[in-house]
């Protein structure tokens, strides 16, 4: 390795990190989300009854310095009770109920954390040349 060009590599290789990462957390949360949507699609996960519980999962990335984050989630008010469950519990009405929890987002995670974690592996290694 020739030293001389050491500086002019690790600043082409800077520029990168953050365009680079950003793509990596927005295609991984995709697929994440993607997962949640495929769990919640009947057993074990919750069943589907109109789909739109399914497809109100989103993802809203953004910008952070050198790189990017991502929330995935839904705005139904079913989702922590769906993932969760709930026991022994009589709601304003008296009305009591038992639900069973039907996870859906901890087998995602689950499941797709060593496929993310070697995407953002490739992706630092295609940007500094990987070598180790």
């Amino acid at each position: 390795m020739d030293l001389g060009d050491l500086a002019d590599r690790l600043d082409a290789a800077a520029d990168r990190v953050g365009p680079e990462v950003r793509r990596t957390v927005r295609s991984q949360a995709d697929r994440l989300r993607d997962a949640i949507r495929q769990n919640a699609s009947g057993r074990p996960g919750p069943n589907v009854i109109t789909g739109q519980y399914r497809a109100s999962w989103t993802v809203e990335d953004f910008a952070v310095p050198h790189g990017g984050g991502a929330e995935i989630g839904t705005q139904q008010p079913q989702g922590k009770r769906l993932e969760f469950g709930f026991y022994d519990m009589t709601d304003s009405l008296g009305r009591h109920y038992f639900q069973p929890p039907f996870p859906h987002v901890e087998p995602a995670v689950n499941e797709l954390s060593p496929r993310i974690e070697a995407a953002f592996r490739q992706t630092l290694d295609d940007i500094f040349g990987g070598g180790g």
